[in-house]
């Protein structure tokens, strides 16, 4: 494994490449924006997505899908959800046997309420020749760049594919664990950001410490709830993909989530918050699918719920947090 792409230029798929072009892994980056690539060609600078780093040239880019994947040993898929299934029939006519595809996105299909993994499997009628794995965990995009240390887990049902990628892109900067949940991996990485919404309405709200340490507690009881009732391990959710992304999206600014959520208690309007921002925040429509999964699954996620009451229905941010508080009183399950 010593030829890498990397699908998507956004913040994390441009990160991600340039972690493994720092490597010194030829790694092909396709960039589906027409000025980024200009940019990128001119300056090798992502200015939109990743300001601040000249990437080494060990990577290039690509406007070309077909080009951009030839070759490659190990295909990382960083678009955001609701566009993951158009790349992935794109990708599909392009796959050469022996190819591996890994997920780095956190989000779920709306219409379908799958996985990313499970619309691969779909897509791709993955066979013994090509297999596919999720990343996930707690990273920031600008710090894995900046080379700070961090965990993650890769998740595949064929665990030497798991171990084959673990022990060739782990360093010292960033820390590979293999795990056989995919199901709890990939949940763990989409519904943390909507439970990152709620801890950015709390701090908007002005409340301190107690309310971000519960609003997590609590919020990891509800990820664990799903990931169970779909199929997950528990002891996935005290993981890096559970508890560990968890803690990195409620508890700081970096975070997309954290920002909407904030945004929102201040007074401003969904559509105003998105059309201010250049990323995608994966929680927003990651809300309305969790609850419906909730609702098919017949189980309570109070604070997913109040987020999409908020989001969706106008309730008032400080609403939603007086109904979180005022439930009828219980013994506290997890």
């Amino acid at each position: 494994m010593v030829k890498m792409t990397v699908v998507g230029a956004g913040s994390w798929g441009s990160a991600f490449s340039y972690y493994l072009g720092r490597l010194g892994f030829l790694t092909k980056l396709w960039v589906r924006e027409e000025d980024i690539y200009a940019g990128l060609v001119q300056t090798r600078e992502n200015r939109i997505f990743l300001p601040g780093f000249v990437f080494p040239l060990t990577v290039s880019f690509h406007r070309s899908l077909a080009e951009a994947v030839e070759g490659a040993d190990v295909i990382y898929i960083a678009v955001p959800s609701q566009y993951c299934r158009l790349i992935y029939g794109r990708l599909a006519e392009r796959l050469a046997d022996g190819q591996a595809l890994v997920s780095l996105t956190k989000g779920l299909e709306q219409k379908s309420l799958k996985r990313m993994t499970e619309v691969m499997e779909e897509v791709f009628q993955i066979n013994e020749k090509n297999r596919i794995a999720v990343l996930s965990g707690p990273s920031f995009a600008r710090e894995v760049a900046a080379g700070q240390p961090t965990a993650l887990v890769l998740a595949s049902h064929d665990l030497n594919l798991a171990r084959e990628i673990q022990e060739t892109i782990s360093s010292l900067q960033v820390r590979l664990y293999t795990s056989s949940d995919v199901i709890g991996v990939e949940l763990g990485g989409a519904v943390k950001n909507v439970i990152a919404i709620a801890a950015g309405i709390s701090e908007g709200l002005g409340y301190g410490h107690n309310s971000q340490a519960s609003l997590i507690t609590r919020g990891l009881v509800e990820i664990t709830r799903l990931g169970l009732a779909l199929g997950a391990k528990r002891e996935t959710f005290s993981g890096l993909a559970g508890l560990g992304d968890l803690v990195l999206t409620c508890t700081s600014e970096m975070s997309r989530n954290y920002h909407v959520g904030r945004e929102l208690s201040r007074g401003k309007s969904l559509k105003t918050i998105l059309g201010e921002m250049k990323m995608v925040a994966e929680g927003v429509r990651n809300t309305l699918i969790v609850n419906k999964l909730a609702h098919q699954k017949k189980i309570e996620l109070p604070i997913c719920r109040q987020v999409y009451e908020v989001l969706y229905l106008g309730k008032p941010a400080h609403k939603a947090l007086e109904d979180l508080m005022s439930r009828s009183l219980k013994e506290e399950k997890i």
